[in-house]
């Protein structure tokens, strides 16, 4: 039986545009019969994935550039700029040894690729060794592949501790594709909330003193709320994605948990400045399954009497959660645990911690102890 570390937080964000659709407004969704804000699950990903990687110091890239990159870096050895960049389309022509990955015209892969970026340096030292063989086939109609196909595929299938986390689809490559661990949830606002509109101007600072007007002027859009966020982190499947390494495991789910808590969508932030932190955090390990609270909002929270929805959605989800552990019988959840400001009286959730830190550890020990390893 799996299990599962659940992760949920109610984080109240001021004036922001965190996600943008394609025309430029805050993402939206309609639920429960009332609009909401948004954030997609992708845009909270990645800065999750990224502050991951400068945790553990172990940088993965998303990218169609990998021949480009290999290029310039052959170019910066004082390679020629054609053989060069005959070499970075070797790279992908040399991937598989049933089917090479497209290149297009300007050198980019076809589909996105996910390494670690020392695989750059990795297959740029490759082509390095082959030099001679590359020399031979530039120019040639259908050289073929001249790197060793299962050398250049065992670079390009390599995992980091990201990768094992949020897994990689990659069709073109087989045996490349990982299943992820982590699961993370669309964000949505805990009550009824739609995009407004800012008319902004930027003055020209060498207009003539009598001038009037603006030197620009324009309208965005943005919203504010308090956001529902979820996670899950499956740690069976992460113990097998890191090769069975428990300890490993133990350093991943800690920082995805911090990072998962702390993290913000960096969009618009130069003119927002959004940077708070969750008002409640609630951690959970669970059997069998994982469990989404997104329900208790359903029904849009209403502000209190003082005008706001941080209080009223804080007590809205230990009620909900206190109703679900009731329905379920607490069956297959053998911790769980809150941390939030203070003030507040939230029965029904689990140990209170004074800290994100405290509860983190809590967590993951819970965690590691309920799939038989140790913490």
């Amino acid at each position: 039986m799996s299990v599962f570390a659940d992760f949920h937080a109610l984080q109240s964000v001021p004036v922001a545009n965190l996600n943008r659709d394609d025309l430029g407004s805050p993402k939206s969704v309609k639920y429960g019969n009332a609009s909401r804000l948004r954030v997609s699950s992708q845009s909270w990903k990645r800065v999750i994935r990224h502050g991951v990687e400068a945790d553990l110091g172990e940088k993965a890239a998303r990218t169609r550039l990998v021949p480009v990159k290999v290029a310039e870096k052959l170019r910066d050895q004082d390679w020629p700029e054609d053989l060069a960049a005959f070499a970075g389309a070797q790279v992908a022509a040399s991937a598989s040894a049933k089917k090479p990955l497209k290149v297009e015209q300007a050198g980019h892969t076809s589909v996105l690729l996910f390494l670690p970026e020392s695989g750059i340096e990795e297959l740029t030292t490759l082509c390095t060794l082959h030099r001679e063989a590359l020399e031979k086939g530039l120019g040639k109609k259908n050289p073929g592949a001249l790197l060793p196909p299962a050398h250049v595929e065992e670079i390009l299938k390599r995992r980091t501790a990201s990768i094992s986390l949020l897994g990689r689809m990659l069709a073109e490559l087989p045996g490349a594709n990982v299943d992820g661990a982590a699961q993370v949830a669309h964000a949505f606002t805990t009550h009824a909330a739609e995009p407004q509109r800012d008319y902004f101007t930027a003055v020209d600072d060498w207009l003539p003193v009598d001038a009037t007007g603006s030197g620009h002027l324009n309208t965005a859009e943005f919203g504010a709320g308090v956001f529902y966020r979820f996670a899950s982190v499956n740690l069976t499947d992460l113990i097998t994605n890191l090769d069975g390494d428990a300890k490993a495991a133990r350093t991943v789910l800690a920082s995805f948990a911090e990072q998962f808590l702390m993290s913000l969508p960096q969009a618009k932030k130069n003119s927002t400045a959004p940077h708070t932190v969750p008002d409640l955090a609630y951690l959970a390990v669970r059997r069998h399954r994982p469990l989404s609270l997104a329900a208790a909002f359903e029904t849009p929270v209403r502000a209190d009497n003082a005008g706001g929805f941080s209080g009223p959605s804080r007590q809205a989800l230990a009620a909900y959660a206190r109703d679900i552990h009731r329905l379920t019988a607490d069956a297959h959840r053998p911790f769980h645990g809150h941390a939030a400001v203070s003030g507040n009286t939230l029965e029904g959730i689990g140990e209170e911690h004074p800290s994100f830190a405290g509860l983190i550890e809590a967590t993951v020990d819970a965690a590691l102890t309920a799939h038989g390893s140790r913490p």
